[in-house]
């Protein structure tokens, strides 16, 4: 949506109920493969969803908007690919568990930023869990998922206090998002190396931030 300029009264209630559709299945995947279990999301959803809630409610000027998410994606891409090519073990599959109290204050400062930005979370949380070594990709991704799911549904019902109906464009959107989540959640979950798949992100994350920081 970056990409093709749509502007940010559109985009965001788009992105949150796309995100909703994508991430519930992209979490039956991966719960299905077994890298979720719901007893480590806890502690990640508990302060999130009512603070992506409240940033949901909230409206920024489109300038500062735009500033916003398109650094929140650059550092985003730029850590990962740092990380990727420094040290491309990092991010194999660990079985370290979850600490609940700093989990607890992650989760509720990434909540409310998806909230405000309606970009889910999970391009902000997944780098937080795998710098400090609290998750591998695959972990990473499926908690990532889940949060996705609670805190854009509850980003969502935000948003929709202000703007009262959805743009009619999401049930088109909808059909193509979910035809891609098909297939990258089961290469995410199974098929495509931990690796790739981190740079992956990488690319598509540093793109979409140029393009809001630049034009």
């Amino acid at each position: 949506m970056a990409l093709f300029g749509l502007p940010p009264e559109v985009m965001r209630p788009v992105a949150l109920a796309l995100n909703v559709l994508v991430a519930g299945l992209t979490t039956y995947r991966f719960y299905k493969a077994g890298h979720l279990k719901f007893s480590e999301a806890w502690p990640l959803l508990l302060m999130s969803a009512p603070l992506a809630f409240v940033g949901g409610t909230m409206v920024l000027p489109q300038e500062i908007y735009r500033l916003l998410l398109g650094g929140l994606l650059i550092l985003s891409a730029g850590y990962l690919i740092w990380r990727s090519l420094a040290e491309p073990d990092r991010f194999s599959e660990n079985d370290k568990i979850l600490p609940k109290v700093p989990a607890l204050g992650t989760g509720g400062t990434v909540g409310f930023l998806s909230g405000l930005t309606g970009i889910g979370g999970g391009v902000l949380l997944s780098p937080v869990l795998l710098q400090f070594g609290w998750a591998g990709i695959r972990k990473a991704s499926a908690l990532s998922a889940v949060f996705i799911l609670f805190n854009s549904a509850a980003g969502l019902a935000g948003n929709l206090v202000s703007l009262n109906s959805l743009p009619t464009v999401v049930p088109i959107w909808a059909v193509a998002a979910m035809l891609g989540g098909l297939i990258g959640s089961r290469g995410g979950a199974l098929a495509i190396p931990s690796v790739y798949l981190i740079r992956i992100l990488s690319v598509v994350l540093l793109a979409a931030g140029l393009k809001f920081v630049i034009f």
